[in-house]
């Protein structure tokens, strides 16, 4: 928790409380549901939160931006960005449904009013977001193909509509599977934290 301070120095005292909530609601659910490694529990606050957070140095959704969790798993990235951006809207889907009750008691813990939850699998969600996030869910081009019919034409924030996927390792296969013409941004994070855990670790930006 020290480190999202450290890193975050202009939180609010409400979202310094509701980051400091995370850990123990985690911990809680994770004792019941296998939502994080046990393991990595130990690292979560590095591993989960402050991951989740570092999209922030790339880029800040202007107010009233809608953005897709894709994938979303236990929470993340949405739930630590829902956080940090509080006028903008967040709906985290999954296809599998039985993460979803962790996500449903952290957002009535913290009263999150800015997200939404849903069982569902991307092929049959019907909104439209002006972004599109996901964190280890599939390759680029599969991505790419789910998140495209989700993204709105009209523009409200400096970087164009598109996804934004957190990858991990060499990047080099996949992104020379894509189709010619895809424009993509690699943003290593290594480029804003020194810490080693995120030293193979990027988001690529696919711009639609």
């Amino acid at each position: 928790m020290e480190q999202i301070i450290k890193s975050f120095p202009k939180l609010t005292e409400k979202q310094v409380h509701q980051f400091e909530q995370l850990g123990p609601l985690y911990e809680e659910w994770n004792q019941m549901i296998n939502v994080i490694s046990r393991k990595d529990m130990e690292h979560f606050y590095t591993h989960h939160v402050l991951h989740s957070l570092l999209l922030t140095n790339f880029l800040k959704f202007k107010p009233e931006t809608t953005v897709i969790d894709l994938g979303t798993g236990g929470g993340f990235p949405g739930i630590p960005l829902a956080i940090m951006f509080p006028e903008t809207n967040f709906w985290l889907i999954d296809g599998r449904g039985k993460k979803l009750k962790v996500i449903e008691a952290v957002v009535e813990a913290l009263e999150l009013k800015n997200v939404k939850y849903q069982h569902i699998r991307a092929e049959e969600f019907k909104q439209k977001a002006d972004f599109v996030v996901t964190r280890a869910v599939a390759s680029m081009e599969k991505l790419i193909n789910w998140a495209q019919p989700l993204l709105r034409e009209k523009q409200i924030n400096a970087l164009p509509n598109g996804m934004l996927a957190y990858k991990g390792g060499d990047l080099e296969e996949e992104m020379e599977a894509l189709p010619k013409g895809e424009y993509t941004e690699i943003y290593p994070l290594s480029e804003v934290t020194d810490n080693p855990y995120f030293a193979e670790k990027s988001i690529v930006y696919w711009q639609w």
